[in-house]
């Protein structure tokens, strides 16, 4: 496997930033409390790890 280039890399970085960003935006706009938003992200973490494990 050749590793990532890395104008691809840091686009990748930049998109992940712009993402969260729109989403922090949009959430505060429509009046959605941070906490409940945090809770939502630490919820699906944790059900992407439980998926992801190999046993």
């Amino acid at each position: 496997m050749e590793p990532m280039p890395l104008p691809h890399f840091l686009i990748l970085i930049a998109a992940v930033i712009v993402a969260a960003a729109v989403t922090l935006w949009f959430a505060a706009t429509k009046g959605v409390p941070f906490a409940a938003l945090a809770l939502a992200a630490l919820i699906g973490a944790g059900v992407v790890r439980l998926m992801a494990r190999v046993e």
